[in-house]
């Protein structure tokens, strides 16, 4: 950490708005932080000796013969297996009573890893969800978000990925989190005795909303440091990346930006694949997995923030409500993994691809019939299995409360082929037919 600049001392504001302050500084560098009184700055723009800082908790009662003082350091994080098992905010402080981590001092929000030592993603995440492991599968090194409604059970899902996936590593990265929200998580990974691989970065709704901004690069600084350093496999959860948005659109607003689509600042798609790209498979053996959640309003999927997010990801994990069964699904028709080709039929058993492929057919026969059904037409005996099979599918694999293994997983949707179609309506190859087909419904 250097220190050198931290006698730099102004004790006179140019200007001040809902969010920044601008003084006139010598040396002072992009991102830089600062003390003005006794609240955290952060330098956003430099215009010759003007300098606007981003004070996080706001500029509210602040004079304008405030003390500024430049720490001559951007933030950062101290990395080291001192890590594991904690809770901190933001700014990398313990928020579990603990004592401060020790480690090596790191800037955070450094650039993602080299593409040329990177590898192709190649190694099954198993989650124990049915819904993502038979349709949608997670491949290590891969970047995916769910897409749901606030409404939604997502940071369940999430704790439950975390607590299910085999990896070495877990680094949670919460931002505008409930207060019930962060006890859940914490009450959830120490009841599993999961705490010594789990680190969680939070910012609780309690907090200045800007300050989510440094809690992606914290997580995705302590997950580099484990992946690349130690080869360790570490899945990054993220949530909530809307919220996340919210907190640069305002900032760009505070600042008098001229905001782009949906309020949200220009620089939206670059922001976010500055986190999204730290995801990476590495040669070495580590990577980092990184499942985020992006909260649509009114399952908006067209807003700027999951329109951009769904060009950086490789996919997206929908979640919806099934009334037909009343449980929370993972859609199979909007939901989509763009690596799990890499993995499936060869770290899982050789039936998945036709499995997952005829099952998605005929659920959307079951759609097709349902359509049927709400226009008035007359239904045949196929159109009435495939609706019984849709719901068994729904409530028996695609709902996000069922915990069961790939095995298990194809062997349950075999049986209800045989339960509800004939092998020809299945169409699925010979072999596979002969060798997994029930003998008996």
């Amino acid at each position: 950490m250097n220190n050198k600049a931290f006698q730099r001392v102004y004790t006179h504001l140019d200007a001040v708005t809902k969010a920044t302050v601008t003084v006139r500084a010598q040396g002072a560098s992009n991102d830089e932080l600062a003390m003005v009184g006794d609240r955290l700055a952060q330098v956003v723009k430099i215009e010759g000796d003007k300098v606007t800082l981003q004070v996080f908790s706001g500029t509210e009662g602040l004079a304008t013969n405030v003390e500024v003082a430049f720490t001559g350091h951007v933030p950062g994080l101290k990395v080291g297996e001192d890590l594991a098992g904690r809770f901190f905010d933001a700014y990398g402080r313990p928020i579990d009573g603990g004592a401060e981590a020790e480690g090596e001092w790191r800037e955070i929000g450094g650039p993602s890893v080299n593409p040329l030592k990177r590898k192709q993603p190649s190694q099954l995440i198993p989650t124990g969800i049915a819904g993502i492991d038979l349709n949608n599968t997670l491949v290590s090194g891969q970047k995916i978000p769910f897409f749901a409604d606030p409404d939604q059970p997502y940071n369940e899902v999430m704790c439950m990925v975390a607590l299910r996936a085999k990896v070495d590593k877990i680094i949670l990265g919460g931002m505008g989190l409930t207060n019930d929200d962060y006890l859940y998580f914490k009450k959830s990974f120490e009841n599993a005795g999961a705490l010594d691989k789990i680190i969680c970065f939070v910012n609780t709704t309690e907090d200045p909303a800007v300050e989510r901004l440094l809690v992606p690069d914290m997580a995705l600084t302590a997950a580099e440091y484990f992946a690349v350093d130690k080869n360790e496999k570490v899945l990054v959860l993220l949530t909530d990346m809307t919220l996340y948005a919210d907190a640069l659109s305002i900032v760009s607003n505070r600042m008098d930006q001229i905001p782009s689509k949906d309020s949200m600042p220009g620089s939206l798609y670059s922001d976010l694949a500055k986190i999204y790209e730290k995801a990476a498979e590495l040669p070495s053996g580590g990577s980092i997995t990184i499942l985020a959640v992006t909260t649509l309003s009114g399952g908006d999927i067209t807003h700027a923030v999951p329109d951009n997010t769904g060009y950086i990801t490789e996919g997206q994990l929908f979640l919806r409500n099934d009334s037909d069964v009343n449980k929370v699904i993972v859609d199979p028709f909007r939901s989509l993994s763009r690596l799990k080709q890499l993995v499936i039929g060869k770290q899982t058993r050789e039936d998945h691809p036709q499995v997952m492929n005829a099952a998605v057919r005929l659920y959307a026969d079951a759609a097709n019939a349902r359509t049927k059904l709400e226009n008035g037409f007359e239904l045949s005996d196929y159109d009435e299995r495939a609706l019984a099979f849709a719901k068994d599918y729904s409530a028996n694999i695609l709902a996000i409360d069922i915990n069961i293994d790939t095995t298990e997983m194809l062997d349950r949707i075999w049986r209800m082929f045989a339960k509800y179609f004939t092998p020809t309506e299945v169409a699925i190859k010979q072999e596979l037919m002969d060798k997994y087909w029930p003998q008996s419904k």
